[in-house]
């Protein structure tokens, strides 16, 4: 009688311990998070590794662009990607910003840069670069030797051009005093100095005399 019991629960530890095993090879692994940071088309902007690519998902196989290294402490944001056309030629703008803050006991500094880039998927060719950085300042003043009384002063720096696209696919850079026009040569497949034009500054309103 006691073998018989002794057996029974051999068995049954034996059937509990392989249903268990089983149970475990059917639980598949948690897929990981897509790192995709924008899409477009057939076109994916993403962070593989510490580095940032565009993905040409083609039917036979996956082409790469790489952009740059990203730091840890500025990975790139509000990415897009958007299609346009210049002279016929299917062309995609690649935008995203970087951002950076700087902090000492009187002052803080907020960077952020916005990039422009414009590629020839087909030829896996950056045609066009363009950085504009806004710095945002929030500094502590003193307002006498001392240092009993102070004020908080805000201010923003702006730094390279605005970018933008015409209807035409055409490039136009601009500031305070300057403005850049490329426009897209179909024969090169590149981008040419169009015409440089001065801004004129704002006017400013004369100030009323007073009476």
């Amino acid at each position: 009688m006691k073998k018989t019991l002794f057996l029974i629960l051999i068995l049954l530890t034996a059937s509990l311990s392989y249903g268990q095993k089983k149970g475990a090879k059917k639980k598949a692994p948690a897929k990981p998070a897509s790192t995709a940071l924008a899409k477009a088309d057939n076109l994916t902007a993403e962070i593989v590794k510490g580095n940032f690519y565009l993905f040409i998902n083609n039917k036979a196989k996956k082409d790469t662009i790489g952009i740059k290294t990203v730091d840890e402490n500025s990975l790139p944001k509000n990415c897009a990607i958007k299609g346009f056309s210049a002279k016929g030629t299917p062309l995609y703008l690649l935008t995203w910003t970087e951002e950076q803050t700087t902090k000492t006991d009187l002052k803080t500094e907020v960077r952020s840069t916005l990039f422009s880039e414009v590629y020839d998927v087909t030829t896996k060719t950056k045609l066009f670069s363009n950085q504009q950085t806004t710095t945002n300042i929030t500094e502590k003043v003193f307002l006498d030797r001392l240092k009993n009384a102070s004020e908080t002063q805000e201010k923003v720096r702006r730094e390279g051009f605005e970018f933008s696209l015409t209807p035409d696919g055409d490039i136009v850079q601009k500031n305070k005093t300057q403005q850049n026009t490329f426009t897209f040569n179909a024969s090169e497949k590149k981008y040419v100095d169009g015409k440089t034009t001065s801004v004129a500054p704002a006017s400013t309103p004369a100030k009323k005399k007073k009476a």
